[in-house]
């Protein structure tokens, strides 16, 4: 189940206009205030309880109450979804939250999240699908390569220059999605050896004229997609 709406949708701006909303309107926003006040109340007292209070950066309070909430319904349906939470990191209480759950996807998309800790892959080590995409991450750490059960992989619409070697690491990863980055080369070598992949989408990314000729003929048993390349004045002889 989702929070309610008015949990809100930025769960890092820890400078709330309700306060001002509510000296705009008078009392007629009182009731709801303490509806909130008390959702809150809840949430923190369950979280020092479990003595994960301390793991949570100092975010608004509905911010939260958003990032518990979805980790409750990944506790029944073992899909964690904290995508569009405006996150820079994953924080540590998540981990706390999830640490008797096995989770099988986790979606992190949307956020502005620039890097992945290494212990990611020791805390959900077991999950198939796992989206990046829509951050701001222009490297992943060489611990992902323990995700042994990783299948899906997305990292499109990100800040990445170069493909990571560590995603040919993965024994399981069958579909990678980069498109949509500033990959300008790729480690030849290491795509060679990948035997378990099926799909490596790199549409629009600034290749580079060899390196896009290379993927293209490259002899593999998985598909790249690509974009058509467009030619630099210097290379149109009819000029």
């Amino acid at each position: 189940m989702r929070p309610p709406s008015h949990f809100g949708n930025d769960i890092t701006n820890t400078a709330s206009n309700d306060g001002n909303n509510n000296n705009n309107n008078g009392n007629s926003g009182s009731g709801d205030d303490n509806n909130n006040n008390n959702n809150s109340n809840t949430i923190v007292a369950r979280l020092t309880e479990m003595g994960a209070t301390m793991m949570f950066p100092k975010i608004a309070g509905r911010g939260i109450i958003r990032v518990v909430e979805r980790c409750d319904d990944a506790k029944e349906n073992n899909n964690l979804d904290l995508s569009e939470c405006e996150l820079i990191q994953v924080p540590d209480a998540v981990y706390h939250l999830m640490r008797h759950t096995e989770l099988k996807t986790c979606d992190l998309s949307g956020n502005v999240i620039t890097k992945i800790s290494p212990k990611f892959a020791v805390k959900f080590s077991l999950i198939t699908d796992l989206n990046l995409s829509h951050n701001q991450m222009a490297k992943l750490p060489d611990e992902l390569a323990d995700l042994h059960s990783l299948e899906m992989l997305d990292i499109s619409h990100n800040s990445f220059i170069t493909l990571p070697a560590v995603v040919f690491k993965m024994p399981k990863l069958r579909e990678l999605r980069a498109n949509n980055n500033a990959i300008i080369d790729i480690d030849r070598d290491e795509i060679i050896t990948s035997d378990s992949l099926e799909l490596v989408d790199l549409k629009h990314n600034p290749l580079t004229p060899m390196c896009h000729e290379l993927l293209k003929n490259a002899n593999v048993t998985f598909r790249i997609e690509l974009s058509e390349r467009e030619k630099e004045e210097w290379e149109d002889l009819t000029i």
